[in-house]
């Protein structure tokens, strides 16, 4: 079924020591361009995806860049930035080396209010991740990443302060790529049912969903309460041919999960079935970079405040449609004032 809209009412925020949301990710620094002349192409890269790159390329795929914008990124990182441009407290878990894209990445952040929790690469560990942002003309995103030091997350790196504090605590994915990360992402888990931080996860991209099946499963069958992916990422996920079977795996395991389908909105699964939020009408789609990202930092944000899943979600779409009217997976406009003019907030 389709719900009809439904304002948000502001429940209390979370309280001066108390963050609304922390996430753990990939730290690395977006390279972004747009790419009229497609040389994502000559690069060698596949459309639409992502693919890994070595320290080796890093100066090749930078060179081929036009013009870029430069910022904080990693995806998780982009959400926690789109709940404190909502007005949330939040904080952020990851790991950089000390050179120049490390400094940027933390000073952008820390410029927006979030809390910090990086540890710094050893020498060996590699530099700085990024990610080169291919955007074409038809608002597709082709990404060439560096891993690097934000995959070197380990145990010893986890730190119980944010987490302890946190009304939710926010994985990505893509930090399975590595064991150590893996790891850590256990220890981050077990603090947060120490300390009752609901656990939420996404899953990053289909391809690393296809990657660390198993692992994802387990994780989703045992210590996650929040699951938020795409629609080829869930079917990937359950290995089923449609969203009304992958929504009876969800309710089988009694999770409460969000479904994006870009221009046809998305499904949130929980309790009480299955309804659809509409997506936020945009005249003109620049950039889907970003969108999902940015979905989750209003939905994740509204459970925070305590809204209901349905309510959450179209919060989530407000700032998925403010961001895809852009270039950059960071909004232009005022999100809290938006979503506020919106009865949302």
């Amino acid at each position: 079924m389709t719900n009809s809209p439904t304002s948000v009412s502001l429940r209390v925020k979370p309280g001066p020591n108390r963050l609304a949301v922390t996430g753990i990710g990939n730290a690395m620094l977006d390279i972004i361009t747009q790419d009229s002349r497609e040389v994502y192409r000559e690069l060698g890269l596949t459309k639409a995806a992502m693919s890994l790159i070595d320290e080796h390329q890093l100066e090749t795929f930078y060179n081929a860049m036009g013009p870029t914008i430069q910022m904080s990124g990693g995806s998780v990182a982009n959400s926690i930035a789109g709940v404190a441009a909502l007005g949330g407290t939040c904080g952020y878990i990851g790991k950089v080396a000390a050179d120049e894209f490390g400094r940027r990445f933390t000073h952008d952040l820390r410029s927006m209010g979030v809390a910090l929790d990086l540890a710094i690469a050893a020498e060996d560990e590699g530099a700085t991740g990024r990610c080169h942002v291919f955007i074409t003309d038809d608002a597709q995103r082709t990404m060439a990443t560096y891993l690097g030091a934000s995959n070197q997350l380990r145990v010893s790196d986890v730190k119980e302060d944010l987490i302890a504090r946190s009304e939710i605590t926010y994985v990505e994915g893509y930090l399975f790529d590595l064991p150590p990360a893996k790891e850590a992402i256990a220890k981050v888990v077990q603090f947060a049912h120490q300390h009752d931080s609901m656990v939420a996860l996404s899953l990053s991209d289909m391809f690393c969903v296809n990657r660390h099946r198993r692992d994802f499963l387990e994780l989703v069958t045992n210590e996650v309460d929040v699951l938020l992916a795409n629609e080829t990422e869930i079917l990937s996920l359950f290995q089923v041919e449609s969203l009304e079977a992958a929504f009876a795996a969800i309710d089988d395991l009694g999770l409460l999960a969000v479904v994006t389908r870009g221009p046809r909105g998305a499904d949130v699964a929980f309790g009480s079935g299955v309804v659809s939020v509409p997506a936020k009408e945009v005249e003109h789609v620049v950039d889907q970079n970003g969108a999902g990202d940015m979905f989750a930092s209003g939905f994740l944000y509204g459970l925070a405040l305590g809204a209901d899943p349905v309510e959450s979600a179209e919060l989530g779409s407000l700032c998925a449609g403010e961001i895809i009217s852009h270039l950059g997976a960071r909004p232009e406009s005022d999100l809290e004032e938006l979503a506020i003019e919106a009865g949302l907030l």
